[in-house]
């Protein structure tokens, strides 16, 4: 038993002797243990933030998406202009996007009223403002706006209207 016992107090006599070194091992487990539910937990509170919180918003949003349709204003807009007093011919083919089918049949039935109004607009340009990509793309956000206006007009949802590209643009 003797043997025992020195075996018991060695332990504790080693335990006694790492007095001072005791401490740090139990803070290093006691930092490493907090680091591990710290890390836990941001991934948790993230994972709910992302997941969780969005979750519900993005499945909402989710559900009517539905495929783009696409009008296509036919025939192609053909205006004239002066440039550095020449004369100058603009043509430009214009589709516009819509989710809803609703907005399609309004701009199909207003296509007199939205051809009008988007060949004033292009009739009205100068040369060298349309000439750059950017006056391109504020030619065509100015038409969308138009487009937008003559839908509201219309009785339509203007913010349905999504989007107006011109897929044939072409200046002589």
């Amino acid at each position: 038993m003797a043997d025992e016992d020195d075996v018991a107090e060695g332990e504790e006599g080693e335990g006694e002797g790492e007095g001072e070194g005791a401490p740090p091992k139990s803070k290093k487990m006691l930092f490493i243990i907090l680091a591990v539910v710290l890390l836990a937990g941001g991934g948790g509170g993230a994972f709910f933030f992302l997941k969780g919180g969005k979750g519900d918003a993005a499945k909402a949003e989710a559900a009517p998406i539905v495929p783009p349709i696409y009008v296509n204003l036919d025939p192609p807009f053909v205006v004239n202009f002066e440039a550095e007093s020449m004369v100058r011919f603009l043509q430009v083919t214009v589709s516009v996007m819509t989710r809803d089918p609703h907005t399609e049949e309004i701009i199909k039935k207003n296509d007199p009223r939205i051809r009008n109004d988007l060949l004033l607009l292009l009739s009205n340009q100068q040369y060298k403002d349309i000439s750059t990509r950017e006056g391109k793309e504020k030619l065509r956000t100015d038409a969308l706006e138009a487009v937008r206006a003559d839908i509201k007009d219309a009785g339509g949802e203007s913010e349905k209207v999504e989007n107006l590209y011109f897929t044939a643009f072409v200046m002589q």
